[in-house]
């Protein structure tokens, strides 16, 4: 009983902050990166930094005033109240996580396979996304204590090996690799690009939808933040330059599948092909384990009855079994359906969304919860223009990917107003402590 009571300290929320963020996005569309900025991929990393800050900021100004597990829900909730929105954008979170789970099976695939020696085809990259989430659906079903216990380990694994990859990479590095291209069509792919990595940084949320659980919130949730922010912003231009400056950039976009495993082979050989393909592996299985066991679950139970569980406990599937199943079914489909870019894209335009949401919450609780009203436009039209930059992307290179993200919004919008009807279901019991 003790444990379960106890309270994480700055640095264990900071900690958990960062494996999440440092997690399967590094591996999975680090080639889209480098595919669309080529050289300024430091910079790309360094820009959708700067609007993960902004974000932020907004975050820890509610995240010290408004304690709940139900995190960016809870503040769009105290702004706005119960409406079509709240129930939309509840939806809209859950789906976040479905998607999630698409991007980690296609990275999964993208790493495994020439791990084993297969040929990267339709066929195989199918099964092999189908094989993953099916596995991780029966784990999450039948439980399994162990991976919980091996998260811990897990994280610790994958920030050795990319640390080792940083380290070697950076006392191998060919300068002239490292020269940025700073013609109109580059500055347009940092920026295109950037839209696309913002998702990398997302996991920064996990503080807040632990603040219950975070010793004296008020000050640590934001210091939690900002902290890992930096950590993870240090890591990712650090991989950037490691890869970018051992492997020109044309070998770097044709290995888009695996390209920290191909980049590392310069200066690591076989051995580091080997260890970042591992690596990957075990990054993108803990994230598609945490995103089924921790995330997906209690979203898809806020999404369907407006209430969230009090613990996070693997239980809560079998309150509401079809949870699971239509979870990773959607996953699958949505893996089967768009290609790695297009995945990232969706996933990055929902989390955009409901971040803007959340800073409109903020600039209306301004005066409750704190905060300059400047920062908080700034950041509302820096976040906007990123999300447009990123249709405008997608509407010129990925029209499918660029209808993929129209539908999912409005489909959530029109499903929310249906099921709304018909199950009268309200976010009144939400638990949300408001502190002032």
């Amino acid at each position: 009983m003790e444990i379960k009571n106890k309270k994480l300290s700055l640095w264990e929320a900071v900690s958990m902050a960062v494996g999440v963020m440092i997690g399967a996005s590094i591996f999975s569309i680090f080639g889209v990166g480098a595919k669309i900025a080529g050289k300024c991929l430091p910079e790309t990393f360094i820009l959708s930094g700067f609007y993960a800050l902004l974000v932020a900021y907004s975050y820890t100004k509610l995240g010290s005033k408004i304690v709940s597990n139900a995190g960016p829900i809870a503040y769009i909730h105290t702004a706005i109240g119960d409406n079509i929105i709240t129930g939309a954008l509840s939806i809209l979170l859950w789906m976040s996580y479905v998607i999630s789970i698409a991007l980690f099976a296609k990275g999964f695939a993208g790493y495994f396979l020439p791990l084993i020696g297969a040929p990267i085809t339709k066929f195989n990259v199918s099964i092999c996304e189908i094989g993953i989430v099916a596995f991780f659906t029966a784990l999450n079903f039948f439980g399994s204590k162990a991976v919980g216990r091996a998260e811990f380990f897990i994280v610790l694994i994958k920030l050795l090996i990319l640390g080792l990859f940083i380290f070697a990479g950076l006392i191998t590095l060919h300068i002239s690799y490292l020269i940025p291209n700073m013609s109109q069509s580059s500055i347009y792919g940092t920026i295109f690009a950037s839209a696309i990595f913002f998702l990398s940084y997302m996991g920064f949320g996990v503080i807040t939808n632990a603040s219950e659980h975070i010793e004296n919130p008020t000050k640590n949730v934001p210091r939690a933040i900002f902290i890992s922010i930096f950590i993870v912003m240090c890591v990712y231009v650090g991989v950037a330059i490691s890869a970018i400056g051992n492997l020109p950039i044309d070998e770097l976009i044709k290995a888009s599948e695996n390209a920290l495993a191909v980049a590392a082979k310069p200066f690591l050989g076989e051995l580091g092909f080997l260890l970042i393909s591992i690596g990957a592996i075990f990054s993108i299985s803990s994230a598609m384990n945490a995103t089924i066991y921790g995330g997906a679950n209690v979203a898809y139970s806020l999404a369907k009855n407006g209430e969230l569980p009090e613990y996070f406990e693997r239980k809560v599937w079998f309150n509401s079994t079809e949870g699971l199943y239509i979870t990773s079914a959607l996953g699958v489909l949505f893996a089967l359906l768009f290609n790695m870019e297009g995945v990232a894209s969706i996933t990055s335009a929902i989390f955009m969304i409901i971040y803007l949401f959340v800073i409109i919450s903020h600039y209306i609780l301004i005066d409750k919860v704190g905060g300059r009203k400047e920062i908080v436009v700034f950041s509302f039209i820096v976040v906007l223009s990123v999300f447009l930059v990123l249709l405008y992307y997608q509407w010129l290179n990925n029209k499918f990917a660029f209808y993929g993200i129209i539908v999912t919004l409005i489909g959530v919008l029109i499903f929310e107003a249906i099921y709304r009807k018909m199950t009268n279901r309200s976010f009144f019991n939400m638990k949300i402590t408001f502190k002032i």
